[in-house]
């Protein structure tokens, strides 16, 4: 960059990432942004670097036309919540791309420990199900959809013992105009049947999501066949009946399957209401043995 680009750059207040960040490592690449460890050169921490690709992150606000719609900066900024990445600064990188600064998740993503079927879920699945609940239910309670609940984008500690909800990319205020029908967005495996259906959404399209995460956190697989994760795998989700949770998890309590299993219910109506109504349901729930 010259040095009028510079100045330019300044009295914009935009950032030239390369000059304010060094990027210890990539550590996650999504479908809309990357992500890097990196050292900010301003204060020597080290930090999380989200940078949105320009053309998709613009194909999804351009649904939103004259909406008004908040940026994910806009909205993850004000996400106060000890369950919930601290994002510490967000604006417009010198090259008109959004990013994200927050603070730094050195600890495996819940869907890794699925995955890998980690001992360090042992004994803490129900304490990390309580937290992703208590997340979810801050989010709805400023007024959003997160509409991307799933195992990767809550990240553990390293011990497994807690965790913090993540990545706001998708998420919408919880208002009329923002919840009409046609906007098929999400991870497709954790799609309600009326985002796939492209009908009139809620709040409750987030609860479902969370019954398949919860689903998966327990029994280590979906309620369905695991399929190529596409769009059309999700059109199973209101014509194919989920798995028992208590047929793989034999010991689970059964409160706990029940409520998992209402989450998966087709008609929004037959869910828990709200996620606080989830963890009233829970409440009283101590045993989580699966096995």
């Amino acid at each position: 960059m010259g040095f009028f680009e510079s100045l330019k750059a300044l009295f914009s207040n935009k950032v030239n990432i390369s000059t304010r960040f060094e990027v210890v490592r990539e550590t996650i690449s999504g479908t809309m942004s990357e992500f890097y460890a990196a050292r900010d050169r301003n204060n020597d921490q080290i930090i999380g670097l989200k940078i949105q690709d320009k053309e998709k992150t613009e194909a999804v606000e351009g649904r939103y036309k004259g909406l008004k719609k908040p940026t994910e900066g806009e909205i993850a900024i004000n996400m106060i919540h000890p369950l919930i990445v601290k994002t510490l600064e967000h604006g417009l990188t010198t090259d008109d791309k959004n990013y994200l600064v927050m603070e730094y998740l050195d600890g495996p993503g819940l869907n890794s420990l699925i995955i890998s079927k980690s001992t360090l879920l042992r004994g803490n699945r129900l304490t990390l199900l309580r937290q992703a609940a208590e997340a979810l239910a801050y989010v709805h309670q400023q007024g959003y959809i997160h509409r991307d609940v799933c195992p990767r984008n809550f990240v553990c500690a390293k011990d497994a013992k807690s965790l913090k909800l993540i990545d706001f990319g998708l998420s919408l205020p919880a208002k009329p105009d923002f919840q009409q029908p046609g906007n098929r967005v999400g991870t497709p495996n954790y799609l309600a049947p009326e985002v796939v259906r492209r009908k009139k959404t809620d709040q409750r399209v987030d609860i479902f999501a969370f019954g398949v995460t919860a689903f998966e956190l327990f029994s280590l697989d979906l309620p369905w066949p695991r399929g190529k994760a596409s769009g059309m795998d999700a059109l199973n989700h209101d014509k194919m009946e989920p798995r028992q949770l208590t047929t793989l998890c034999p010991k689970i309590d059964p409160t706990l399957a029940a409520t998992i299993m209402q989450c998966l219910a087709t008609d929004p109506a037959a869910r828990p209401q709200t996620i606080e109504k989830l963890i009233e349901q829970i409440k009283n729930v101590k045993r989580e043995e699966v096995e």
